[in-house]
């Protein structure tokens, strides 16, 4: 099993909002809390956890599809987090919804049963944060006929 590191650095521009470098090639993102607390000037941090989870079950599958030599694209994914109190009244984000749509429908595509049981078993990201916050993944065909829920 090989490791990798990934770094970010944050820069702090004002207040809850900071400059995120991902790297010397990429564009820096600003990140912010929304408004009492910052001034929602880029996405929270609970909004990238969730582009970050819908982002890697978006490659996921389409990786898994690609390996039986399938086309599903495009693939349009919707994530929401529930943010609510734990039982020590601390902020949480306390479950995950992820919904992708194929851009074809099902019959359209080979292995697809196989792939939907296994798709997110090789998905770095949700399995890990998976491992803390409940997520619930649906994926719909473009005819919205649900095929995993």
């Amino acid at each position: 099993m090989s490791e990798n590191t990934v770094t970010v650095t944050l820069q702090q521009q004002a207040d809850y909002r900071f400059a995120i470098c991902f790297d010397e090639a990429m564009p820096i993102l600003v990140g912010d809390e929304p408004a009492p607390l910052g001034t929602g000037l880029g996405p929270s941090p609970v909004q990238l956890l969730c582009a970050a989870v819908g982002n890697c079950l978006s490659d996921s599958l389409l990786f898994a599809f690609r390996k039986f030599k399938q086309a599903p694209d495009p693939i349009h994914c919707t994530v929401s987090a529930t943010v609510g109190r734990n039982a020590q009244g601390r902020m949480r984000v306390l479950h995950i919804n992820a919904k992708l749509q194929l851009g074809i429908s099902a019959p359209e595509l080979e292995h697809a049963e196989r792939v939907l049981a296994q798709f997110e078993e090789f998905c770095t990201v949700t399995q890990s944060v998976g491992q803390g916050i409940p997520i619930h993944t649906r994926v719909v065909d473009a005819a919205g006929t649900v095929l995993r829920e």
